[in-house]
């Protein structure tokens, strides 16, 4: 079993985005089951979230494709989620190249980012 974790700020945008927005990522990864849990919250955001995913593989400052996106309703502060990880997804995941990102109106390619950290639990 493993925790993972990640701060999100604008930062770590590529490119880096001036902002007041800020957010985290908690949950586990269960590699019996290739079971993914995960919370996401976000606060301060220039408005609301539009979208907001996991995204791989890719190191600090890279940019890549959505690995998963998260279920939220209009207006939410955060999003949580389970799901099933594919062997490949697993080793990204474990290697360090996934990030978290949340989206607004106001910055389209994503406001706060932050590269996902594993640890074992």
């Amino acid at each position: 079993m493993y925790n993972i974790s990640a701060t999100m700020n604008g930062a770590q945008e590529s490119p880096a985005v001036t902002t007041n927005g800020a957010g985290t990522v908690t949950g586990t990864y269960d590699k019996s089951t290739k079971t993914l849990t995960y919370n996401v919250t976000w606060t301060n955001l220039s408005g609301n979230a539009t979208i907001a995913h996991f995204h791989g593989p890719a190191a600090t400052g890279t940019n890549a494709g959505i690995v998963i996106p998260f279920t939220f309703t209009a207006g939410a502060t955060s999003a949580t989620g389970t799901t099933t990880l594919t062997a490949q997804q697993e080793s990204d995941l474990l290697d360090g190249l996934w990030y978290a990102n949340v989206h607004t109106q106001a910055h389209g390619g994503g406001e706060i980012r932050g590269q996902v950290a594993t640890t074992l639990k």
